[in-house]
């Protein structure tokens, strides 16, 4: 009788046992062990203190509240090659295990399209996690310089600084001057942004192409408030709200072969500031990234505070800006050809 009493406890606690145990299987999350104490880089393909850097750190903080494990968040600063340099290392040598993600121009997939120099990715196979969005790019010339419109760019030479072949502030104008006429001169060799703004107010170049609207408006407020630019010309699907008066580059077009091509060169917009991350990524964790990021994007204290900070926000999911990277690489090849040959003038040397 004892031991059949004792064989029956045995077998209700292993019975007990194995209950907790399938449970405990139930509830393990293998992301959040995953991610659980670990740090995520976020790089960022500009320099410090422009629009990128700040959009990378304020997502940074909301991310751990919405990613299993909680992981902490720290950003690392990569310019170069006008933003090729970033995204050749998130493809080749940034671990693949969703420890690494990354802020990149919204170019990245045009550039590939076109043959740009440098090139050590595939768009196609990079994991794209979502966008911040964002407002229509301007080229800007300075005030001072007497340059007040597209005009005056068709009729005179105007020096504008650029970064890099991969930055929209080569692309722009460089597809411009070979499709329609104008005379921008493209100074290469700038390390990022803020160093063509500086350039512009000691008079090394007139203008700069490629900055996001809202951007500018967070980091060179005075400058739109206080006219000591003039807005020139909008990259986009159609005019910003607030820029009504200002052309659209497609517009400048003068027949539908033109507008074509400008099209297809301006479709990088629609990526928005995208983030990636490597690719063969895990997928659950990419999913799990996808899911966190759509969440701090509805977050109210995010969204109120992106609203505080002026940051672009026209979110995007994932899923939607990789259709995007999809179409612009996969365009008809004679449409790329195209736009390849409108992009293939020689840069300048940055002056001494």
């Amino acid at each position: 009788m004892t031991f059949t009493a004792s064989r029956s406890a045995w077998l209700r606690a292993a019975a007990a046992l194995a209950l907790v145990a399938a449970a405990s299987a139930v509830r393990a999350d293998p992301v959040e062990d995953f991610y659980k104490g670990k740090t995520i880089t976020i790089v960022t393909s500009t320099g410090s203190g422009g629009a990128y850097d700040l959009s990378a750190r304020t997502i940074g903080r909301y991310l751990p509240k919405y990613l299993p494990g909680a992981p902490q968040f720290v950003v690392k600063n990569m310019p170069g090659a006008g933003h090729v340099l970033a995204t050749n290392f998130m493809y080749n040598s940034a671990p693949k295990d969703g420890t690494y993600i990354a802020i990149v121009n919204n170019a990245i997939p045009l550039i590939q399209a076109l043959g740009g120099k440098g090139i050590r990715f595939d768009a196609s196979k990079l994991a794209w996690i979502g966008s911040l969005g964002i407002s229509n790019l301007l080229s800007v010339a300075w005030g001072k310089s007497g340059v007040k419109s597209m005009d005056d760019v068709f009729v005179h030479e105007v020096t504008t600084g650029a970064t890099g072949t991969g930055s929209g502030a080569y692309l722009y104008p460089t597809a411009m001057n070979n499709i329609l006429g104008t005379k921008w001169k493209v100074v290469l060799g700038y390390k990022e942004s803020a160093e063509v703004d500086l350039a512009m107010t000691r008079g090394e170049v007139v203008a700069r192409g490629g900055a996001s609207y809202r951007s500018f408006l967070a980091e060179r407020p005075e400058w739109i408030r206080d006219k000591l630019v003039n807005i020139l010309v909008q990259v986009g699907d159609e005019r910003e709200h607030d820029l009504p008066d200002t052309p659209l580059m497609t517009e400048l077009a003068k027949t539908p072969e033109q507008r074509e091509v400008l099209r297809l060169i301006s479709s990088s917009v629609a990526m928005g500031k995208p983030f990636l991350a490597p690719p063969e990524i895990p997928p659950e964790r990419l999913a799990a990234l996808r899911a966190a990021y759509e969440a701090v994007m509805k977050d109210p204290e995010f969204v109120a505070e992106a609203q505080k900070l002026e940051l672009d926000f026209k979110p995007a999911t994932g899923e939607k800006i990789a259709g995007v990277a999809r179409d612009t690489i996969n365009a008809p090849p004679e449409l790329i050809a195209k736009a390849k040959a409108a992009i293939e003038a020689p840069g300048e040397g940055k002056p001494e």
